[in-house]
């Protein structure tokens, strides 16, 4: 009996401090709202600031009572404020937004939204009184019936104004990056190649990709995510998949024959991510964990 009663005590004392181990590792992630329509697809940098980080942030929503698009931000070690923003009245409300990206080279207000059927949304911010307009709206290239996209980044390569973006593939299935030369003037992509990618991890339904950003000497980072539920258990994982470059006037992608996961969760399914650079920065992740809302998280951050 005494020795069944000293079971007892050690299992409650381990499972005592499993949860305060839990905890203070929780405490890197900040959590912005609850529940699922307040879950994080996309996320770009508006601005950064000394000790503050501001960012648009987009919803998969598809109902019209639900939010599309917000603001969030980050100052020192507080949590994330929220500041949700109406979709203009006179365009049509997207359906299912799953990326975000800011435009190089135009001020810090424009963007493009995507998605997943793979239309995409040309963005201007008014930070001031939180207000956006839709400029255009236009289709990826070649799009493949059955494609669910939940990325898309932009970057200027030597000169040229470069897009990738993903199909996210499941379980078996590969995700499909594409990439190709983006005219802002005509708003149209040019198409210059893809390839198939899966990852080590996670495994089981895994969506292969879940966000998309590149760099400007062209490295490609992505998310990858995977879940059982709207209740979880979450997995995500953030990795260098390659790189782009240009080849006179052709775009050479270069994959990542072994991937290393940079980061990796066992409790959160990132959707979103964005690269801030600096001292201060690192690569930014948010959530989309369904039920339990979203969150985000500074890989490598340090002073917020």
């Amino acid at each position: 009996m005494a020795r069944f009663l000293r079971l007892i005590i050690n299992i409650v004392i381990l499972s005592a401090l499993l949860l305060i181990s839990v905890q203070v590792w929780a405490q890197d992630w900040r959590p912005v709202r609850g529940g699922i329509p307040f879950g994080i697809s996309g996320i770009a940098l508006i601005e950064q600031q000394s000790n503050r980080l501001d960012f648009l942030i987009v919803h998969d929503n598809k109902q019209k009572n639900q939010g599309r698009i917000a603001i969030i931000s980050i100052k020192g070690k507080n949590q994330p404020e929220y500041f949700p923003l109406n979709w203009p009245n006179n365009t049509e409300l997207p359906i299912d937004l799953e990326a975000l990206t800011s435009v190089p080279e135009k001020t810090k207000s424009s963007f493009i939204a995507l998605s997943s059927s793979g239309k995409a949304y040309y963005i201007r911010l008014e930070p001031t009184n939180k207000t956006i307009s839709v400029l255009k709206e236009f289709n990826l290239p070649g799009i493949i019936q059955g494609s669910n996209f939940e990325a898309f980044g932009l970057q200027n390569i030597n000169g040229k104004l470069v897009a990738i973006w993903g199909h996210r593939g499941e379980g078996e299935q590969p995700a499909t990056i594409f990439w190709g030369v983006f005219d802002l003037a005509k708003y149209q992509i040019t198409l210059a190649g893809f390839a198939n990618l899966k990852v080590p991890f996670p495994s089981g339904n895994v969506r292969h990709i879940s966000d998309i950003k590149v760099d400007p000497v062209g490295i490609v980072y992505i998310t990858s995510a995977s879940d059982a539920g709207d209740d979880g258990p979450f997995q995500s994982a953030v990795y260098v998949a390659g790189y782009l470059e240009l080849l006179g006037n052709k775009i050479a992608w270069r994959q990542n024959s072994q991937l290393v996961p940079l980061y990796r969760s066992d409790y959160h399914k990132i959707e979103a991510m964005e690269l801030v650079p600096g001292a201060e920065g690192g690569v930014v992740v948010g959530t989309d964990d369904e039920n339990l809302g979203s969150y985000v998280y500074i890989v490598g951050g340090s002073s917020y």
